[in-house]
């Protein structure tokens, strides 16, 4: 059989353009940096404090040493604010061209035509354009940037921001909440159903940039809605850092649906802390597909408060070279008859590794609560690596815990059964990927499930030795 060693294309979204900023921070993270972008932002004294508190915390707390090596982060180095232009745009128009250019060339505003109920696109530190269905504004949706329903909804935001993810929950959660800018803010009103997505788009665009951007969703009562975001950056030779925090609330007999399809360029480390508290028959989707960055630590959680909740999180990582991807999920039960369920797929070529880290627990009084954790590795060459790292445990003698996990190869039988029949060797590889990925593909939209098999393929593509 012949053998096939895999070469990394060009990144497809790895251009750039010259920056622009209207402002822009000095390099470091310091007292006197929070302080400017809070004063920026024109913030009264309740989240200037909040963000204080969290920069203390951030220097306080040590770097993680259980997971990916992240020894290489510089916080010397970032630029943890950077202003592109004055104003949100409502329409393209109202972009900056240099700008807008870079959504053109990512297809943002084609996708709003097509298929999207509202979008917000984030360039560097801020969101540069937002739009939403006036259908759905009719109906009581809220969806805008976080540091605009700081203003117009002061007593909502601050109901819920950071009461999941508090501000000393970890390094990287302590770093956002001290230096955050831009990201969504969405409030779904009672019996209210989103039929369209809505997305965010997020680019890094400089060199040296930090981005942390907060996203809130509450998901009234009765409510549904499905959120997308993506987010890429150029290629440049030195590091730059995405650490973004997420806060889901569903509320009792609400679903929301959360799909990420991340493709940061291999220069970006990409530390995430995502998490969602589901109420009584409600229910909590994560649909995470991670093919870029260098680094990702990535692992959405689902706190499962009221009976019957329900959470699942369905997850694809395609590690390459130099990347370690450290993905995987959380489900806390704290009430009886809880469900929840992990499949979590990971590929690892050219030297690669990925790694699934999960936790579930199940506490004393969540009765017939059950968990299912499905872990399934592709590895396709003798240089690259997959590890699984599982916590469970379970304090209620009538819940249920399963889990399971295989590691695999493509199998010399099947590329010769599909080479057989005409097909080349890259052809026949791809193949049997897209099958093993399929199960979590199969969960998005048409268009994105059409893009991220693309993206996997262009991952993938070889050449014969």
């Amino acid at each position: 059989m012949p053998t096939t060693s895999y070469k990394k294309l060009p990144y497809e979204y790895g251009f750039s353009d010259p920056e622009i900023s209207v402002f822009k921070t000095k390099q470091g993270i310091n007292q006197d940096v929070v302080k400017t972008i809070s004063l920026l932002k024109h913030e009264d004294d309740k989240m200037y404090n909040f963000r204080l508190r969290a920069f203390q915390y951030f220097t306080d707390q040590p770097m993680p040493t259980w997971g990916p090596d992240l020894s290489d982060i510089n916080f010397d180095d970032i630029y943890y604010y950077l202003k592109p232009t004055d104003k949100e745009g409502h329409s393209w128009d109202e972009v900056p061209s240099e700008i807008k250019n870079t959504y053109d060339k990512l297809g943002i505003p084609e996708a709003e035509k097509q298929y999207l109920g509202g979008v917000k696109a984030q360039y560097e530190s801020e969101v540069i354009y937002g739009s939403l269905m006036k259908k759905l504004a009719d109906q009581g949706v809220i969806f805008c940037g976080m540091d605009e329903a700081l203003k117009k909804y002061p007593k909502l935001v601050w109901q819920y921001f950071g009461k999941i993810v508090p501000p000393d929950d970890n390094k990287f959660a302590s770093l956002n909440s001290a230096v955050w800018s831009g990201g969504s803010f969405i409030y779904i009103p009672k019996n209210v159903h989103v039929e369209l997505p809505l997305q965010t788009y997020f680019r890094i665009n400089s060199q040296k940039m930090g981005q942390f951007e907060r996203t809130l969703i509450i998901a009234d009562e009765g409510s549904f809605v499905h959120y997308i975001e993506g987010c890429t950056a150029p290629i440049y030779s030195t590091d730059s850092l995405h650490a973004a925090v997420v806060e889901v609330f569903v509320k009792t007999n609400a679903r929301v649906r959360y799909t990420t399809i991340q493709n940061w360029s291999t220069n970006v480390y990409n530390l995430v802390t995502k998490r969602a508290q589901v109420e009584a028959n409600g229910v909590m989707e994560w649909v995470d597909g991670n093919l870029g960055s260098k680094v990702t630590m990535k692992y959405p959680s689902n706190i499962l408060v009221g009976e019957n909740a329900h959470a699942e999180v369905l997850s694809i990582a395609v590690a390459s070279g130099i990347q370690h991807l450290d993905a995987g999920a959380k489900a806390i039960h704290l009430a009886p008859n809880t469900t929840s369920r992990i499949v979590s797929k990971s590929i690892s070529l050219n030297g690669g590794r990925s790694s699934y880290r999960g936790t579930v627990y199940i506490s004393q009084g969540a009765t017939n609560a059950r968990s299912k954790v499905v872990c399934d590795a592709l590895i396709l060459d003798k240089l690259s690596r997959s590890d699984t790292y599982p916590i469970n445990k379970n304090s209620e003698p009538s819940a249920f815990i399963e889990h399971e996990a295989t590691v695999s190869k493509i199998g010399e039988d099947q590329l010769f059964y599909l080479m057989s029949r005409g097909f080349s060797v890259n052809e026949a590889e791809a193949m049997i990927v897209n099958g093993f990925v399929e199960p979590i593909v199969k969960q998005l939209p048409m268009e994105y499930s059409l893009e991220l098999n693309r993206l996997i393929n262009l991952q993938m593509e070889g050449s014969v030795a």
